[in-house]
């Protein structure tokens, strides 16, 4: 059965939507393992007795070795059934977060957190490429909106857990639940999803090496490329120093920082089908600038906080990642229309490789800028804030070069048909 049909209207089929969901819960398990790491960071900094630029050392190494298997993994992205490639990848993934779940000190940690990223990095691009496989470019938003939904429900769920967790059981617990969870979502897998082999039947010239290389000198993939740097610069420089900044410069406490993650993660819910919606009927390129504006705002805002009320952090916080999301589920449709068919594994497989490695680079360059004070307070969190709004404005720029160039593109396959 080929499952595309039905993709170019506006509703999907049965199967489709198990496929939304599955991915979905799958990107959760995997953001989760990496983002609990944030909220973890206010406990690992006294606990294994190291300082914030080792910690940012942590988020990195998984960030470095995501990227180094994304490229190994790009030549052949587009020669496998991509339903064996993502379960061959989850299997190490789920090894290496138990690895974290046993890791006695920060050296066994570091090493059990390249391990999950060498299998985690790639299992997001295998994801976007059967949704790009599966789904019309109209429908991308909607889509994207559901999946990254992920993020947020990582909050609203999983950090808090991972939380209540860490606090009551250590801090190995929230790496027990989230490889447990794993090992049943990779079983429904297994059973329930169809092979997705349609692009095998699109012919491929040359090797793994020369297929890598057509696709990462593409001019118009580097475009896509660039964009991505720009995008995790945000991210990696701002959240693994979040918890830390809340509880040492906000001065909310982390008994309440369940509370705060869960309540923003739970209105990211809310918002994310509805900005996918809105991408899909408005606009992928203006909902990602009037979230990118959003986004500059509020990043200039946060970052030069002191003490705050609860309820005032909580709210500056669910604006910040309505804004976040706006930027995310946009830009990720709009980069999904980018490939070629015969391309879409190799491309997905160096975006996500170049977003890693980027991000891995922005969180060890934040760990250098960022430095406790006698008090415990983090020092130079604002002039982070400043990098990622000048890293926001360049993108929008791009990001409107790259929107004319699909609007191309796609008028020129709709003449062509």
């Amino acid at each position: 059965m080929n499952h595309q049909e039905g993709a170019v209207g506006h509703t999907f089929t049965g199967y489709q939507k198990f496929v939304i969901a599955i991915l979905a819960i799958l990107q959760f398990t995997v953001v989760l393992d990496f983002m609990v790491l944030s909220p973890l960071g206010a406990i690992l900094l006294p606990e294994l007795n190291i300082k914030p630029s080792q910690f940012g050392l942590v988020v990195s190494a998984y960030a470095f070795s995501a990227g180094a298997s994304g490229l190994l993994a790009a030549g052949f992205a587009d020669k496998f059934d991509r339903k064996k490639m993502l379960l061959f990848f989850y299997a190490g993934f789920i090894a290496g977060t138990v690895l974290c779940a046993i890791a006695p000190n920060y050296h066994f940690l570091l090493v059990a957190r390249i391990i999950t990223g060498l299998f985690g990095g790639v299992i997001g691009a295998v994801g976007f490429a059967i949704i790009t496989d599966l789904f019309a470019l109209q429908t991308r938003g909607r889509v994207m909106g559901f999946v990254q939904m992920a993020f947020a429900a990582s909050q609203v769920l999983g950090i808090p857990v991972g939380l209540l967790l860490a606090n009551y059981f250590g801090w190995h617990s929230p790496f027990w639940m989230i490889a447990g969870f794993a090992v049943i979502v990779g079983c429904v897998i297994w059973i329930f999803m169809q092979p997705v082999t349609e692009h095998l039947l699109l012919k491929h010239k040359g090797s793994a090496f020369q297929h890598l290389w057509k696709t990462v000198s593409d001019s118009d993939y580097v475009k896509g490329f660039t964009a991505t740097i720009l995008l995790a610069t945000g991210g990696f420089m701002l959240m693994p120093f979040g918890s830390a900044f809340m509880t040492n410069n906000m001065k909310i406490s982390l008994e309440r920082l369940p509370l705060l993650y869960g309540v923003t993660g739970f209105f990211s819910i809310l918002f994310g089908p509805l900005i996918g919606r809105l991408s899909d009927k408005v606009g992928k390129y203006k909902i990602f600038v009037l979230g990118s504006v959003l986004g500059i705002c509020m990043v200039l805002i946060y970052t030069n906080l002191g003490a705050t009320p609860l309820w005032i952090a909580i709210a500056l916080n669910v604006i910040l990642f309505v804004g976040i999301s706006s930027r995310m589920i946009s830009a990720s449709a709009l980069l999904t229309a980018v490939p070629q068919p015969q391309d879409r594994g190799a491309f997905m497989s160096i975006n996500a490789a170049v977003q890693q490695i980027s991000g891995g680079i922005a969180s060890a360059i934040a760990g250098m800028i960022v430095v406790q004070n006698s008090s415990g307070a983090l020092v130079h969190y604002n002039t982070l804030g400043y990098v990622v709004v000048l890293s926001m404005m360049v993108a929008i720029l791009l990001m409107y070069f790259l929107n004319n160039h699909i609007q191309k593109k796609q008028q020129d396959l709709f003449a062509k048909n």
